[in-house]
């Protein structure tokens, strides 16, 4: 087969990248509440092993249909195995994070993932160097983040628990960002979506069950229409077709960019758990919020 064609890079995020990531934004803040909800059933890593059993079948599905290969040889291997491990380490993170603390904290913590992202690519990928006002924007929402990391220390805080949680949610956050920057600085750089994401989420497919069975969790099918619903969902929307669309972007837009505007998903997930799960809405969890939005228009500027 030729050579693949690189990728055409833009230097800024348009309309179409835009669109794309505040649906994806809108669908990862309210991803947390489908998890939450469900582990009340199912638990935790058996959730994640049957979400990305889901995911893995229907993206060899599109590939087939779509004539995408996966398995040819294009020296993609290493780095897709690690970005794959990495992945099962965030998702891992994150299904038993949500079982410590709250939806709409966990998602706060896990978008450190920019900073990780903003700090550590520019010395492998030097375009992808942020300006200085864009670096005002990331220490503003880092601000923001501590702001609400600082409410576990105040009178009346769920306790260790809760801490084991955050804390969860923030080495998921460093995975995330350790995937893109892997993603960005090999060759998978080049290499198209789907086979970037089966990677990712056939590794995990492989991984979580493993877990599952080392934490002892009790596997079953005979689970309520809503589990089983919220695991469709996580599977078609989540695993497959919202991180397809970001494995796309990451071809041709600026990772820095758009790792940062994603910032916008611990809104959507606050709105959502407060109105869902009917959690706290708090002084310091709305100023952090406020604080994140303000660093993704300074980021997102032209």
């Amino acid at each position: 087969m030729p050579p693949a064609t690189p990728p055409v890079r833009k230097t800024h995020l348009d309309s179409l990248a835009i669109t794309l990531l505040v649906a994806c934004c809108a669908f990862w803040g309210f991803q947390q509440i489908l998890i939450k909800v469900a582990v009340a059933e199912v638990p935790p890593l058996w959730q994640a092993s049957l979400r990305f059993w889901g995911a893995t079948l229907l993206l060899w599905l599109w590939c087939r249909a779509r004539g995408v290969p996966l398995f040819q040889r294009d020296g993609t291997l290493k780095a897709g195995l690690l970005a794959g491990l990495l992945f099962a380490g965030e998702f891992s993170f994150i299904y038993l994070g949500l079982q410590l603390t709250s939806a709409s904290r966990l998602t706060v913590f896990l978008y450190t993932s920019p900073f990780v992202v903003a700090l550590l690519l520019p010395r492998v990928v030097p375009s992808e160097r942020l300006r200085r006002v864009q670096w005002v924007g990331l220490v503003i929402a880092f601000a923001a983040v501590v702001t609400a990391f600082s409410e576990g220390f105040a009178n009346g805080s769920p306790g260790a628990g809760q801490w084991r949680g955050d804390a969860m949610a923030l080495g998921a956050g460093l995975l995330w960002g350790l995937t893109t920057l892997t993603i960005r600085a090999s060759r998978l750089a080049t290499a198209s979506a789907e086979k970037t994401l089966f990677y990712q989420v056939a590794v995990t497919a492989a991984v979580a069950p493993l877990l599952s069975l080392a934490l002892g969790e009790t596997w079953g099918w005979s689970y309520s229409g809503l589990a089983w619903g919220s695991i469709a969902l996580q599977s078609a929307v989540g695993a497959f077709a919202s991180y397809l669309a970001w494995m796309w972007m990451l071809r041709h837009y600026p990772a820095t960019q758009i790792s940062t505007f994603t910032f916008l998903t611990p809104v959507f997930a606050l709105v959502f758990g407060v109105l869902l799960l009917g959690e706290p809405l708090t002084l310091r969890l709305m100023l952090a919020l406020g604080g994140v939005a303000l660093g993704i228009v300074l980021v997102s500027r032209r």
